[in-house]
Parts: C-alpha cells; sequence; structure tokens
C-alpha cells in the first residue's frame, strides 16, 4: 500500500493519532523512503539525447572514422569520455541534477570499448588476429573483441563506486551480453567452434549473468538489478530457444522452463521474466500447432479452453493475490527467508503488524 500525506491527515481528523503526531510520522516516511521522482518530458530528453550520443560513438559509427587511426580514435574517445565525466560531476555534486549526470557518466562508460579498439589498432595487438572496422563489434563474433568488452565492465563498474547511478549496469550487462558470444571463439578456436557450442556458452553465461543480477537485486534498495535480468534473459534464452534437439522429451522441457520463467517473474517481480517465458511457451504451442497436430480440429479449441482457463485463474488470483501471497510466503522457513529478492518487495505483500522483526 503507498501510503500519502493526506492518509495521515484523516487519521489526525479521526481522531486516531494527534495533529502533531500525524505531521512527524509523514515526515519520518518522506526521511526513510523519500518519494520518486516521477518520469517527465525532461527526463525522455535526456536519455534521448544519452542514447543518441552513444549510438553516435558505437553502432551508428561508419567507416570514415577509420581515418583517424588507432591513437587517433583513442585519443578522441578519452576525450570525448574526460569532457563527460567533467561536466556529469559538476551537474551530479553541484547542481544535484543526478540524471543528466549520471546519464554523462553512462556516455563516458561508452567510451571504453572505442578507445581500447583504438589502443589495440595502434599496437596491432589483438586475441585473434585483425578483427577489421569498429563497425564489426556489433555485427561478427570475435574474440578480439574480448579486451573492450572487459574494459567497458571495469569502467563501469568504476563509475558505479562514485555514482550510484542504476542506468550505469546497462553498458555493463550489454556487454556481459557480447562477451557470452565472444567467448566461444576464445574457448573453442577461431574456425573450430560451431553454432552449438555457441549456443551452449550463451546459455551458461547467461544463467550466471542471472544468479549475479539476483544477489544484486536482493541486497540493493535501487534497482541496479534491471540490465542484468534484460540481457542476461538474452542471453540464456536465446542460446536455449536455438538449441536442436529432435527428442519430443527435450521440446517438453524447453515448455516447462518457459512457464518456470513466468512463475519466476512473481517472486522476483520481474515482468521481462514473463516476456521471455511467453515467448518460448507460445514458441512451443506453435510447434504442436504445426508440427505435431497439424490436421486437428480439435487444437484450437483445447487451446481456446485453455486460454481462458488461465485468464479465469488470474482473475481469481487478483481477487486473492494478498492471502495467496502470504500464504506463500508463510510455507518459506524462517532460516530461508533471506532467498526473498529484497526486502522492499517483501514489505509490499506484507500487511502492517505481520511482518517479522
Amino acid at each position: 500500500m503507498n501510503l500519502q500525506e493526506k492518509d495521515f491527515e484523516w487519521a489526525a481528523s479521526q481522531g486516531i493519532i494527534a495533529p502533531e503526531t500525524a505531521a512527524n510520522l509523514w515526515r519520518a516516511f518522506l526521511t526513510r523512503s523519500p518519494v520518486k521522482a516521477r518520469f517527465e518530458l525532461a527526463h525522455v530528453a535526456y536519455y534521448l539525447g544519452a542514447m543518441i550520443v552513444i549510438g553516435a560513438m558505437g553502432w551508428l559509427m561508419n567507416n570514415g572514422w577509420e581515418e583517424f587511426g588507432g591513437a587517433g580514435l583513442s585519443i578522441l574517445a578519452a576525450t570525448y569520455a574526460f569532457c563527460f565525466v567533467l561536466v556529469g560531476r559538476y551537474m551530479w555534486n553541484s547542481l544535484n541534477l543526478k540524471i543528466p549526470g549520471g546519464l554523462l557518466f553512462t556516455m563516458a562508460v561508452c567510451m571504453a570499448p572505442l578507445a581500447i579498439f583504438g589502443i589495440e589498432k595502434a599496437s596491432s595487438f589483438w586475441l585473434e588476429g585483425d578483427p577489421g572496422s569498429y563497425k564489426g563489434y556489433y555485427d561478427w563474433i570475435k574474440g578480439s573483441w574480448f579486451p573492450m568488452e572487459i574494459g567497458t565492465i571495469i569502467a563501469g563498474l568504476i563509475a558505479l563506486k562514485f555514482a550510484r547511478f542504476p542506468f550505469l549496469t546497462a553498458p555493463i550487462a550489454f556487454s556481459l551480453w557480447f562477451m557470452s558470444m565472444d567467448l566461444t571463439p576464445l574457448f573453442f578456436g577461431n574456425t573450430e567452434f560451431n553454432y552449438q557450442e555457441l549456443r551452449w556458452v550463451s546459455l551458461a553465461f547467461g544463467l550466471a549473468v542471472l544468479v549475479v543480477a539476483y544477489v544484486i537485486d536482493r541486497r540493493t534498495s535501487d534497482d541496479f538489478a534491471f540490465w542484468l535480468y534484460l540481457f542476461g534473459l538474452l542471453s540464456f534464452w536465446g542460446g536455449l530457444s536455438l538449441m536442436e534437439s529432435g527428442s519430443e522429451w527435450g521440446k517438453i522441457a524447453y515448455c516447462a522452463i518457459n512457464v518456470g520463467l513466468m512463475f519466476l517473474s512473481v517472486f522476483l517481480h520481474r515482468p521481462v521474466f514473463i516476456v521471455f517465458g511467453s515467448l518460448g511457451f507460445f514458441g512451443y504451442l506453435g510447434y504442436l500447432s504445426h508440427e505435431v497436430f497439424p490436421d486437428s480440429m480439435a487444437f484450437p479449441f483445447v487451446l481456446t479452453f485453455l486460454g481462458l482457463s488461465i485468464i479465469y485463474l488470474g482473475v481469481k488470483y487478483q481477487k486473492n493475490r494478498q492471502a495467496i501471497e502470504l500464504f506463500m510466503i508463510s510455507l518459506i522457513p524462517r532460516h530461508m527467508k533471506w532467498i526473498l529478492p529484497q526486502e522492499r518487495v517483501v514489505r509490499q505483500t506484507i500487511p502492517f503488524g505481520q511482518r517479522e522483526e
């Protein structure tokens, strides 16, 4: 339940608490849980401008920039990053403009792969040979991109140490996603790996990122885990969905994992799990429709009944959500309560007066 100042004023008008106590309680709640700013038009401008700059210095960069040479690219990227940090620090500390300041820090972190690419190009040091132009970083799977990804992750972690801005985890998570693919040629050799091995590496790496995201989510009050969840799921679900399996049991297991992702979204309070889980589930239904029951007249009716049943269960759950979630939480032993994703989520589901101290 979201309490507002008018709720305390109502309690005072009903004689439940004294007006002075109501005012003190409201101030105390604001201090303990500050009201977060709404997402407004100015914020759209901040993020849009930042994404344009990041795109211009990354995916949208054309081959003309190669004329600067390796050293020139590194100097240019470092200059951009330095200016972004300088202005971002002034906005963050002096003007208390956290969003534009944090976005400038994020833009500085996104200069890391270009700077490292320039150093590698100038020194002709590559893990697996010259990968070509910088634009190929976003198009091709190559082990030579690995230092750029590591450097971006390190830069992002350093930035997070000085500015706790959740969007800084976006370039970190993005680099981890790319790393999940570029590690394959390093493990199996540039020409020896096959795409089945790539899928296994992607699946395992994505699962590891999801575990890290869960640990971070359970230990932080701000949302530093969102981007890790997103790119971890891209890696895990992408590797899982592209797996080749001629076994019917393997396809059923795939469906079960996707259904599990949807249920996991309730536990973690993360809708992104529903998105990926539902995509996989409907992919399996499509397989049944076109491959297993291609000529069945009853199959669409069965699916219609299944869909309506799920909607009905959803309505029943919505009406009894608090009681169901309280019951589910009560099933978890006291010494296992730490597995819940974070304290702020638990407080939303457990009514006042029933929380354990």
